[in-house]
This record gives C-alpha cells, structure tokens and sequence, in this order.
C-alpha cells in the first residue's frame, strides 16, 4: 500500500496552481509548503484516522534531484481515486481550466471494468493525471 509520492516540477508554483485547482474536486488543499533545501508542497485530503485529521498523499518539489536523474518528473501516470462520478467531471473541468490539456474526457471505460469512470488530463509537466471512480452510478 502506497503512503505517499514526490513528484519533482520545473515550477513549483505552477505546480501548486495546477493541482490546487485539480484536486479540490476530489477534497484535496495544501497542506504544506515550504523549502527545505528545495521549495516543496503537499496536498491532503481529509482522513480521521491520521493525527491531524488529513492524510498528505501526494509532494512536488522544484529542481532536479541531488541524487541525480532529470529536473522533472514526466511521463507518469497518477490517478486519484473519486467517490463519486461528478467528482470526476469536476476535477476535469478544473484541470482543463488550470491549463490541462484534455487527455480523455470523463466518461466510462468499461474495457477496464463495467462501472470504471475516468477522466485523463496531461499537466503542465507532461503527466497522464486521473480522476476514476469504480462505483456503478
């Protein structure tokens, strides 16, 4: 199971306007920004099982890496899990409007299974980012 990931962006404050707006939808804000060597920031969503109330899933920090390898992470695909269909149609209308390039717009893929509803948008970075919900609607 998965706790969290970083992604590194050449901008980070293109970073933090693209995926504020993207992932309000689905109940995600900052939680954190800071520099800490590198300019960084969080996003969490709600979670009462965490101590603070919210789970911070999800970094991006601006540079290349000192451990080598590229200035930015490209070419991933990161999904994010919906609990409902028009969760998924808000975070596309969001991500489009925060400069996403369309990439698949909402609708059901049941190639994947019978009730997959799935957006895609490519960000500013050049990732497959995803909204899906797998509950039948």
């Amino acid at each position: 199971m998965l706790d969290h990931m970083t992604f590194r962006v050449t901008d980070i404050g293109r970073a933090k306007a693209f995926y504020s707006a993207a992932l309000a939808p689905l109940g995600y804000s900052v939680c954190f920004e800071g520099n800490y060597g590198a300019n960084m920031v969080g996003f969490a969503y709600p979670d009462s099982s965490e101590p603070d109330g919210k789970k911070a899933d999800v970094w991006f920090i601006d540079g290349p890496s000192p451990y080598g390898g590229p200035a930015a992470t490209t070419g991933c695909h990161l999904a994010w899990r919906a609990e409902t269909r028009a969760q998924v149609d808000a975070f596309y209308r969001a991500a489009i409007s925060a400069g996403g390039k369309d990439n698949g717009a909402p609708g059901l893929r049941p190639h994947y299974h019978a009730h997959y509803y799935g957006a895609f948008v490519i960000d500013p970075e050049g990732n497959n980012v995803e909204a899906v919900c797998h509950q039948p609607e």
